[in-house]
């Protein structure tokens, strides 16, 4: 029998991981980014580091131990930082035991780095899985406190973040919300390679963040900002080639400097690097499927703004929601994309895994916008509605009870039900869909477009991001409210908070999962109060899933 769980000395650990990495940051050292691992498998794992260096290139030693002491080393080697990966130093360490617990490190020019722990998958029995859901991280609008809280978790064995680690704004736009507490780097937007990788380094660079990476491997997926706003194969939102230069040469600046930069496993020789996508087996008890969302098949966002004098009718606005949000030609997913997350899903219910676990980017459940007149909320009492729908429309979204974003899977309606379709026909209609991108907390029952359920959402807030009410300083009460009228209005929504930042805490047991929605206070350095909004708790039931009664 084997049981993810926390071993001894859990608490030691994680305080030596965040006094080194502070002493790291401060002192100037060469491993002042701290250390990382990730993107497990059954015997190996990603170790991830970076030196600081005028060297064109130096030689790095690593080394894998079971005890943070590193009495016994098990695997070690030495690679080389070269100055055209930005010295950072990324080493697949294999002939591991399934599911075991190890330390590493790091040592260059006689100096070594702070220890962290990681773990492989677990093959074979496993009746225990922790997982942290984040997503959405800027240095300039919030601490890092989720990430120092999770790095003390202990239930938590694996970090999954959905995306957004960085954002690309710069200071013109981030000084513009009274959250704003420090400058990015770079202060401007990220163009460049050599900007992104700046962005990279602000955050590796930060305590909690080090202490996070040090405690638990990630699995990483990237969503729009590691690039730019609404980003899809053609270009993005917020690119504009005339004065910020070809989408191609952006985009492959930021995907250079996501793997330089991140516990991930970098493409196979001549393997095409957008296809990020990965599937994860967590022994006899579950599978996760991540997707790519993004570059290697979605279709240009549907903006609002152009279709405001076109939907006057309630006939116009059936039409719009069938054959333009929901035109099938409107991908998400690649044809690659797809055949991965298929064979995934159907070597999983083959095994008869209780569950089947998606990483994904953007929200799929459905959510429009309620009539926040009829309930009650009148935009002149409330001026912040005004403010904030001089950027969403969301007034005129209301009216008409059309979907919040088109930038979600209500976007791309068709898409939605033909990745329901692909589930389908894999046997699997009990999904267990981990979110980010909204900045908000989720849970949501999920069903395609004839009503058949296909599982249980569950969406985090922002590790730092603010909801868009939030950045519009709505008062906490009407964002309370807010919340309510969504969960009301929206079949699927079981229950929302705009309010607060932090995780989601995920552990899954062969009978049932339970989900511990964590708040965080980000507007503190170091705030260690979290606050536990809400546990649900999702049964298998009928060869789906179901929620019982929120604890």
């Amino acid at each position: 029998m084997t049981e993810v769980t926390r071993r001894a000395g859990m608490g030691l650990i994680v305080g030596a991981a965040l006094a080194a990495t502070g002493a790291a940051g401060a002192a100037g050292t060469l491993f002042a980014h701290g250390v990382a691992s990730g993107d497990p498998a059954s015997d190996s794992v990603v170790l991830w580091t970076r030196v600081t260096t005028t060297e064109p290139s130096l030689p790095v030693v690593w080394e894998v131990a079971r005890d943070p002491a590193f009495r016994s080393i098990l695997r070690s080697g030495t690679v080389v930082a070269r100055r055209d990966r930005d010295h950072t130093v990324k080493v697949v360490a294999d002939g591991l035991a399934p599911g075991d617990r190890y330390h590493y490190r790091f040592r260059a020019a006689g100096q070594t780095s702070p220890v962290g722990r990681s773990r492989t998958l677990p093959t074979g029995r496993l009746d225990r899985l922790g997982i942290a859901l984040m997503s959405c991280a800027s240095r300039s609008l919030g601490y890092f406190n989720t990430y120092g809280a999770a790095a003390k978790d202990p239930v938590i064995d694996f970090v999954l973040h959905t995306g957004d680690y960085i954002y690309e704004y710069g200071d013109d736009l981030l000084k513009q919300s009274d959250r704003f507490l420090q400058s990015a780097d770079p202060p401007h937007e990220t163009v460049t390679l050599d900007d992104y990788r700046r962005r990279h380094a602000s955050h590796k660079v930060d305590p909690q963040s080090q202490a996070m990476h040090a405690a638990h491997p990630l699995i990483a997926l990237w969503d729009d900002h590691e690039v730019a706003n609404d980003s899809w194969i053609g270009g993005a939102e917020n690119h504009q080639p005339a004065i910020e230069g070809a989408w191609s040469a952006r985009r492959d600046a930021a995907i250079q400097a996501f793997y330089e930069w991140m516990p991930v496993r970098d493409p196979a020789p001549g393997g095409d690097p957008l296809e990020a996508w990965r599937t994860y087996r967590f022994g006899d008890l579950a599978t996760m499927c991540t997707l790519e969302t993004r570059l290697t098949a979605r279709g240009q966002l549907i903006d609002y703004k152009a279709w405001k004098d076109k939907l006057r009718t309630v006939p116009e606005r059936a039409a719009f929601l069938r054959d333009v949000l929901g035109d099938r030609r409107r991908e998400m997913l690649s044809a690659r994309g797809k055949a991965a997350l298929k064979a995934g899903l159907e070597a999983s219910v083959a095994d008869r895994q209780p569950w089947r676990l998606i990483g994904n980017g953007t929200l799929l459940g459905r959510n429009f916008v309620p009539n926040f007149r009829r309930n009650g909320v009148r935009p002149e009492d409330h001026p912040e509605l005004a403010l904030l729908d001089r950027y969403t429309d969301i007034l005129w979204l209301a009216e008409n009870d059309l979907p919040d974003t088109t930038g979600a899977w209500d976007g791309y309606a068709g898409a939605r039900q033909a990745f329901y379709e692909l589930c389908q026909g894999a046997g699997a209609k009990d999904l267990l869909v981990l979110t980010g991108d909204s900045h908000a907390f989720w849970c949501n029952r999920l069903a395609d477009d004839a009503g058949v359920p296909m599982g249980i959402e569950l969406g985090t807030a922002g590790v730092t991001m603010p909801s868009s009410f939030a950045m519009a300083r709505f008062k906490p009460d009407l964002i309370r409210t807010l919340d309510g009228l969504y969960t009301a209005h929206n079949p699927e929504v079981q229950w929302t908070d705009s309010n607060h930042c932090g995780y989601v805490r995920v552990v899954l047991e062969p009978d049932a999962a339970t989900a511990d929605f964590i708040g965080v206070d980000t507007s503190r350095p170091a705030a260690d109060a979290t606050v536990t909004l809400r546990t649900d708790r999702v049964v298998r039931r009928n060869g789906g899933l179901a929620l019982a009664a929120p604890v």
